[in-house]
């Protein structure tokens, strides 16, 4: 019966996730870098927006600072542009997921991620993850991704 249950949740489930990427828009801003694989900036789905992991590249210049606080800032700029092409801000963000090539680069980070919520008033800040990981496109330090939610 267990598995039964189980079996009938992944179907549904699955079924559920047709009818959401039938409905979805791919979202572009020129205020974020270019995608440089085969992916997109983030997809509309409806109700939701997902970002694809925003590294700190000036999206006008294509140059990217060796500073990890002014990487973490672009990175949460780009992320930005990105939710703005569904009508979003940054407090509509729930989720984000943090990459970074150094973990004791953590405290700054932090630092500079809340100076980025706190300028946009939120009333409270997503729930993250953050991941330390060998290497990330064009040797960044940071890349950052994110789900917001259509209140």
């Amino acid at each position: 019966m267990k598995n039964l249950k189980g079996l009938i949740f992944t179907a549904i489930l699955s079924l559920s996730s047709l009818n959401v990427f039938a409905s979805s828009v791919v979202l572009h801003s020129d205020q974020a870098p270019a995608a440089i694989g085969p992916y997109v900036q983030g997809i509309d789905l409806g109700g939701f927006v997902i970002t694809s992991g925003q590294i700190p590249v000036n999206p006008v210049t294509g140059e990217v600072s060796d500073d990890i606080k002014e990487q973490t800032k672009q990175s949460l700029e780009n992320v930005r542009a990105v939710i703005e092409q569904a009508g979003l801000t940054p407090e509509h963000i729930v989720k984000m997921t943090v990459f970074v090539k150094d973990l004791n680069d953590f405290a700054k980070v932090n630092e500079v991620y809340g100076e980025f919520f706190d300028s946009y008033n939120v009333k409270n800040y997503p729930t993250r993850s953050t991941v330390e990981v060998a290497r990330l496109p064009r040797d960044v330090g940071i890349e950052i991704e994110a789900i917001a939610i259509k209140k």
